[in-house]
């Protein structure tokens, strides 16, 4: 967002927080960096001042790890991605989100919400932790849906959103007024910079996120031989190149072991060693009740499966897909799927209970989506309305699409949890 200093800079210590605060990216270095140079004419698809930025990691360190590139294309703290001020979720931005298609997705997580509260015995505070809370869409849905239907549970509601950007906290504070009803009601909510500010074991009720984890830095590797390689980024004759070589940590290599798998011969695949150090974090910081989590991916036995020979890694400008992540360098979207056995085996290990996996589908389908149809307490909705809730309804749901989303809820301190999102119609759960 700003442009590079015009003096050189000298960091000891070069540190991005990703955009939930939970995670923080160190890079213990003396790294210089000459002013990027400059042009009557900018590129408008690329950072080129980010594109320096790494051209000079690279001539300092050598090759380095695709996660540390990820990570410096979507986090940097002035060029980044997740740091500029374009628009990047909705119709007009690089992706789509379920809570930006229409309100009736937040109006059921906070039906699902209110029915946790319900069975955590009704706790004086139940307070609602969401992590990468982007536009606030969520949160005002959520808080829209308690106030006309839950009012007991509302009053109870402590909303935290966990933010470090400026720009999304304003317009989350915007989105949360709009729903609270005016600035006397702020004391609801509030934010947090990082999962850091909050004390172990303090909440008392749901950590929530939405396309959270899939968009942590990634490292990718491929098997060569029946021996794990990591892909490492180079700069070579004026372009980036990709290159092999012995995983960068032993983590990688543990990261299977557990799993008791590796990846086909040859396939390329995505280990996300940040999603799992973010769910011991969440299992520190919950003293009682729920986490519950929606994103994109698979059990590790079809995430790594040996037919998926390209792996998951997609990167997305103005709704386009593509897997070059060299080109439009800070103005496209990554991510690559979440590993839900790692996931679940991560928050076992902070003390968390699995609850249910489901489809975001088979979800939505259980707290009753169907009714939207019908309108709020079955009044006639108007034609324009009407179809523009079947609209969403449908985008929701489908299965090649957004109703593919996992729904991974995972408890602590409540025993055996019977949750409405999670009880089939058919009477079987994924």
């Amino acid at each position: 967002m700003r442009a590079l200093p015009s003096v050189t800079n000298v960091l000891n210590e070069y540190t991005f927080w990703l955009h939930t605060g939970a995670l923080r990216y160190d890079r213990c270095a003396h790294m210089s960096y000459d002013p990027a140079p400059t042009s009557d004419f900018p590129s408008t698809t690329e950072n080129e001042a980010l594109k320096d930025i790494i051209r000079q990691r690279i001539a300092q360190a050598g090759a380095i790890t695709f996660r540390e590139f990820m990570a410096l294309a979507l986090y940097h703290p002035h060029h980044g991605y997740y740091c500029s001020s374009r628009e990047k979720m909705g119709r007009q931005g690089d992706y789509l989100t379920s809570p930006e298609v229409h309100p009736m997705f937040g109006w059921l997580v906070g039906k699902q919400l209110g029915q946790m509260w319900d069975v955590a015995d009704r706790p004086q505070a139940f307070t609602i932790v969401e992590m990468g809370a982007g536009s606030g869409a969520l949160a005002r849905d959520i808080l829209d849906w308690a106030h006309r239907h839950a009012p007991e549970f509302f009053a109870a509601l402590e909303y935290r959103l966990v933010e470090v950007s400026d720009e999304l906290a304003a317009r989350q504070r915007r989105a949360v007024q709009s729903a609270l009803g005016g600035d006397e009601r702020l004391e609801q909510a509030s934010w947090l910079p990082s999962l850091e500010a909050i004390p172990e074991a303090s909440v008392v009720g749901c950590f929530l996120s939405n396309e959270l984890a899939d968009a942590f830095p990634v490292h990718r590797v491929t098997v060569r031989g029946g021996q794990l390689q990591e892909v490492y980024v180079d700069w070579r004759d004026g372009r980036f190149e990709e290159s092999l070589g012995p995983p960068s940590a032993p983590a990688l290599a543990e990261y299977f072991q557990r799993l008791g798998l590796l990846p086909g011969e040859d396939c390329q695949a995505e280990v996300n060693l940040d999603a799992l150090e973010w769910m011991k974090a969440v299992g520190r910081a919950l003293g009682r009740g729920f986490v519950m989590t929606f994103d994109y991916g698979y059990p590790a036995d079809q995430l790594y499966a040996p037919w998926r020979r390209q792996g998951t890694f997609l990167c997305f400008y103005r709704h386009n897909p593509s897997t070059d992540p060299y080109a439009r360098l800070g103005r496209q979207d990554m991510t690559s799927h979440v590993d839900f056995t790692s996931l679940i085996q991560a928050g076992q290990d902070a003390g968390l209970d699995t609850v249910g996996l489901t489809s975001q589908a088979q979800f939505l389908d259980c707290l009753g989506i169907g009714g939207a149809l019908a309108g709020a307490d079955q009044t006639e909705l108007s034609l324009e309305e009407y179809y523009a809730r079947r609209r969403a309804l449908t985008e929701l749901l489908d299965p090649a699409g957004l109703g593919r989303i996992r729904v991974l809820i995972q408890s602590k301190g409540v025993e055996s949890p019977r949750l409405l999102g999670l009880e089939s119609t058919r009477g079987s759960r994924e």
